[in-house]
């Protein structure tokens, strides 16, 4: 008999579900080994590890790693604090673990398998029994339980949106604990608990001081456990040998370094400095003007470094100069719009970026998510009748394009457009100043970044709009300064990008709600208050099939756009990789691009 059919009816077996149990009313639940958000795993439920993963990947070395910044605290799941992402990506563990080459799908990780019903108005996670924390302790459903009371009372604003929608939560027995979901009509919420809800030993967790910083390493579940931290300096994971998942099939061929070390670095220049000096390892590159030019080093040319790009397949999501709405300076539409027609992308690209860029158009750029380029169809009509005006004729009919100047970036024809439209909203040109024609206020604002790329790119802009009047100040701040005032919406205009994503879902509420534009810390930096995209976001949260779900997205899109919440930047296609030559990775690239968990030394590098 096969490993994985032994494995299989243990699994079945441990589940059996007496007809004395509490739980026995839910009979429709059915026993699952992954959810997807449409349609089904692409998995089966006998899979011996991730596809893009290598099961038979050396392990050891020492792999370091670089992050520009600081950091005041190692938990990034609260507000407070400037925290990096190692914790619950290393050290605690979640339900289940997101497969990187499928648009949203999760399979189990401290959960073995879950129970939901088609509905998906509940789910219960069966935990492995085998799941210890390193401390020794057993991972049980009431460190479950634990970590989400925890995370929807003190954590982030998704943290806090997406749990309140849970009804109840019953634990059922030691290794069995269930969510009632009943009224939430969230299709992804499932998806969620089971893969953004890191798990706290409620043993070791004081709750009367989960939501302030704090340097203390925690203990947690994962492969990892924190060995080093020198505060705004460096972190140090170390592979734990007693690691209980060390043969999950998620786990296999992931993990693959006996250590972690991440260094930070306070600006851009030096840590690509820094790399060049060798002084660590792998580095996905997100600046065309350095890869273009900056790699022409001794260690490129005899082989030491590598240089490679890979495609990727994700939505590119929205890359833009971002106005804050909450400002009586940007509530106008047309004002927001104007400004627009000052970037000239064909310029910038061409002189800053060694026409290596792409001009973004929409909130899912890259993908058939993306509403420009094509008409709304009848399901997008049937969505958007409710609200009239909140999406413009030429968006809807997929002729809109980001304004093009004609590369020499001081095209007239453009300017002439932005100050017609600035003229409609009460701004007026006087002695190369605008002003606000009935009390006179100039037209003055605040661009704040926290790099010297962002700086040079906000300064081009600056100057493009002094053409018409307008007086854009650029302030350059350190990384603490600028996450802090960001959190508090303390800014008129940043630079910003919110990732793509092959299945937007909840965090769209986060960074377009009504509900998170008043809410500090979320990402919804623009201030968007709108009930169409509200509405928007629940349909595409509704969808039970890939076609209302897409058409529920392209709305999104169109209403976002009609909007004009940001100047469309630019986003790079590919992926940008710079590493130590003794490095290497599995042979597939997935859907979400290469991750360094799945990468190892060969095992002659010297480490």
């Amino acid at each position: 008999m096969g490993l994985s059919l032994i494995r299989n009816l243990l699994i079945a077996a441990a589940f059996l579900v007496p007809a004395s149990d509490p739980a026995a009313g839910f009979a429709q639940e059915v026993v699952r080994h992954g959810i997807a958000m449409h349609g089904e795993p692409g998995l089966a439920p006998d899979f011996e590890h991730l596809p893009y993963a290598n099961p038979k990947a050396p392990r050891g070395g020492r792999i370091t790693l670089a992050l520009q910044g600081t950091f005041d605290s190692l938990n990034p799941l609260i507000v407070l604090g400037v925290a990096p992402d190692v914790v619950p990506r290393y050290v605690l563990q979640s339900l289940m673990m997101r497969s990187t080459d499928e648009p949203f799908t999760i399979y189990g990780l401290v959960a073995r398998t879950v129970e939901m019903p088609d509905d998906r108005s509940s789910v219960t996670f069966n935990l492995d029994p085998r799941a210890r924390f390193s401390d020794g302790h057993p991972l049980t459903a009431e460190d479950v339980r634990f970590s989400f009371e925890a995370l929807k009372k003190y954590g982030k604003p998704f943290h806090r949106s997406s749990f309140s929608q849970v009804k109840a939560v019953e634990i059922l027995d030691p290794h069995r604990i269930r969510f009632d979901l009943s009224g939430s009509n969230d299709r992804e919420l499932p998806l969620l608990i089971g893969m953004t809800m890191p798990i706290f030993p409620a043993h070791a967790t004081n709750l009367e001081t989960f939501d302030r910083t704090s340097l203390t390493p925690p203990i947690g579940s994962g492969p990892y456990a924190l060995t080093e931290v020198r505060p705004g300096e460096r972190v140090v994971l170390t592979r734990r040998k007693d690691y209980w998942g060390e043969d999950l099939p998620v786990t296999r061929g992931l993990y693959n370094f006996d250590e972690i070390r991440y260094d930070f670095y306070r600006d851009a220049n030096t840590l690509f400095e820094a790399f060049k000096a060798g002084l660590y390892d792998f580095r996905i590159e997100g600046d065309p003007g350095q890869w273009a030019t900056g790699y022409d080093i001794p260690a490129i040319r005899d082989g030491r470094i590598v240089r490679e790009t890979l495609t990727t397949r994700l939505p590119k999501g929205m890359n833009g100069f971002v106005f804050n709405t909450r400002k009586p300076l940007f509530a106008d539409v047309r004002v927001r719009e104007a400004l627009g027609y000052l970037f000239d992308f064909d310029w910038v690209n061409r002189n800053l970026y060694f026409g290596q860029l792409t001009r973004s158009d929409s909130y899912f750029a890259g993908s058939d998510l993306a509403a420009t380029g094509r008409p709304a169809d009848e399901r997008e009509r049937a969505l958007l009748a409710g609200f009239p005006g909140a999406v413009r004729e030429d968006v809807l009919e997929g002729r809109w394009v980001p304004p093009a100047g004609d590369g020499s970036g001081r095209d007239r024809e453009m300017a002439r457009r932005a100050l017609a439209l600035l003229a409609d909203a009460g701004w007026v040109l006087e002695n190369d100043v605008l002003r606000r024609k009935d009390t006179g206020e100039p037209f003055a604002f605040e661009m704040l970044v926290n790099s010297r790329s962002q700086e040079r790119l906000a300064l081009n802009f600056s100057q493009s709009l002094s053409r018409i009047g307008v007086q854009a100040r650029v302030r350059l701040v350190d990384d603490v300064q600028y996450w802090r005032r960001l959190a508090r919406f303390d800014f008129d205009m940043v630079q910003w990008l919110w990732p793509g994503t092959p299945s937007p879902g909840n965090e769209q509420r986060n960074r377009w709600g009504s509900a998170a534009a008043q809410r500090g810390g979320s990402q919804n930096h623009a201030g968007v208050a709108s009930p169409a995209v509200d509405r928007l976001i629940d349909s595409l949260l509704e969808a039970k099939t890939r076609e209302d779900f897409v058409s529920s997205v392209r709305a999104l899109d169109r209403t976002l756009l009609s909007g004009f919440y940001v100047v469309p930047l630019f986003y790079v296609k590919d992926q940008w990789l710079a590493y130590k030559s003794g490095l290497r990775r599995p042979d597939r690239t997935p859907l979400m691009g290469t991750n360094i968990d799945t990468w190892w030394w060969q095992p002659d590098a010297s480490r």
